[in-house]
């Protein structure tokens, strides 16, 4: 079982950073892969970027080289760091923590993006 934690949501101007974390508890936090999830009112919840284990990522197109994820497996944490961010990011963050056919989720932190 893995409980998450997300933190670091606000409100931010357009063109700000923001830094999103996610503390995992349970055990073998370092052979999850983690995820970061976001839901915008009214739409579907979306996928905004991966790590593996390996710690390789993969990113949804429309945050490339605006957003960057990264773990620290000393202290169960993931981070998603959020430059230039625009009012079309705003959204509930999920933390998401999958392995083999287990899916964790947090309960969101809320970012709020003014134009």
């Amino acid at each position: 079982q893995v409980q998450l934690v997300e933190s670091g949501g606000g409100l931010v101007q357009a063109g700000g950073s923001l830094r999103l974390s996610c503390a995992a508890s349970g055990s073998f936090f370092s052979t999850y892969t983690m995820g970061w999830y976001r839901q915008a009112p009214g739409k579907q919840r979306e996928l905004v970027a991966t790590i593996r284990s390996s710690s390789s990522s993969t990113y949804q197109e429309s945050v490339k080289g605006r957003f960057t994820i990264s773990r620290d497996n000393a202290k169960n944490t993931v981070y998603l760091q959020m430059n230039s961010l625009k009012p079309e990011d705003t959204a509930v963050y999920y933390c998401n923590a999958r392995r083999y056919a287990m899916d964790y989720w947090g309960k969101g932190t809320l970012v709020t993006v003014s134009s």
